[in-house]
């Protein structure tokens, strides 16, 4: 809907705004769920979704529109097959759909370790793990908000070099600061500066990889959304699997899926070959 509605500097403000709520959903959910649990038991939160998510079918239903104007509609003539061709074929779309997967496998990560982490390891109450929540919440918010700024100025390409390096370099603090036994605030530190580094990322790349795939926009987002999901479900269980003990397994496989994600952005993104944004 972004992409059809409009272009250029335009599209990129729209989507660093919507890239804030993506970001803060999964951020902000424990933080609400915990304070739902203080009035009902937790049944009751299964009642919230089916009525949070009626108001969404009645808004859907009533309010949004589509937004590709008439004169646009059916151009392409292509098939789904076909769309599907042109945007697999597209090494920039791939590449991003892989740095865009493995920045929510790290963030994940973080969201299915955390509870964990800092209710079993460092006693932490509900009540404090959904505070704690709202303050990382506050990185995603500077990230995207920054990023979106950094656009008119840098091409979105070179922020998301930036970026994953910064994520690579906090989520080593990380580990290396629990290594070291600094405590609560070794982690709590070097994590909320990582959480900020997903956010920068959210705009830039849905911008790279919707710009040039405008009659397959619909499309190319779906991918999007099913490449980001599905990677954060493959890779968020391996830090159970490795036992939440400390921050290190944490961490360390946040750094491996980072790792990943330069390896995809410079090996088959290649920035320099990105067009830029008209």
């Amino acid at each position: 809907m972004v992409r059809d509605l409009f272009s250029g500097y335009a599209m990129v403000r729209m989507f660093s705004r919507m890239s804030l709520v993506n970001g803060l959903a999964p951020i902000l959910a424990p933080v609400i769920g915990s304070q739902l649990l203080l009035v009902m038991e937790w049944p009751g939160i299964f009642v919230f979704l089916a009525s949070y998510g009626t108001l969404v079918i009645i808004a859907a239903l009533f309010l949004v529109r589509e937004t590709l104007p008439p004169e646009k509609r059916g151009q392409s003539g292509m098939t789904v097959r076909q769309r599907y061709r042109v945007l697999f074929s597209d090494r920039i779309f791939v590449g991003l759909l892989m740095v865009a997967g493995l920045n929510f496998g790290g963030l994940f990560t973080y969201l299915s370790a955390s509870p964990f982490l800092f209710q079993d390891v460092f006693g932490f109450s509900a009540q404090e793990y959904g505070l704690l929540f709202g303050i990382n919440s506050l990185g995603i918010v500077a990230g995207v908000q920054t990023s979106s700024r950094l656009i008119r100025r840098v091409p979105p390409q070179w922020i998301l070099a930036g970026a994953t390096a910064w994520l690579f370099l906090m989520a080593m603090l990380i580990v290396l600061f629990d290594q070291l036994g600094f405590g609560l605030w070794g982690v709590m530190v070097p994590l909320w500066f990582y959480i900020m580094g997903t956010g920068f990322m959210f705009p830039c790349v849905q911008v790279l990889a919707l710009a040039g795939h405008a009659s397959q926009a619909g499309t190319a987002a779906s991918l999007l959304g099913a490449a980001t999901f599905m990677m954060a479900g493959l890779i968020s269980p391996v830090v159970g699997w490795l036992g939440i003990t400390s921050a290190t397994p944490m961490g360390a496989v946040q750094a491996a899926c980072i790792l990943l994600a330069i390896a995809a952005l410079w090996l088959v993104v290649r920035p320099r070959t990105v067009p830029s944004i008209h």
